[in-house]
């Protein structure tokens, strides 16, 4: 797992990878942010270590958020890309 990116804002994303979201896998990177393509919830493991589910995220959203998994069971938020330095 890599280091907690900064989530300042000021630095732009310079990595990014489509999600599977996954009930038994971290991704490969903590992200900076996570982007939410089609309408939908989004579970995640937040990379302090709570489980949190976001609820009817808005098609075309970026949540800056620093997480280490995203839920299949639980998300039903499609097109979603995770973003990291």
């Amino acid at each position: 797992m890599s280091i907690l990116p900064s989530n300042s804002g000021s630095t732009p994303s310079t990595h990014a990878v489509a999600v599977s979201p996954s009930d038994s896998a971290d991704l490969a990177s903590v992200t900076k942010g996570v982007w939410v393509g089609g309408l939908g919830d989004l579970k995640v493991t937040m990379f302090g270590g709570e489980t949190v589910v976001f609820t009817a995220v808005p098609a075309g959203t970026y949540l800056p958020i620093a997480v280490k998994r995203i839920w299949s069971t639980g998300t039903s938020a499609s097109n979603i890309a995770a973003l990291w330095e």
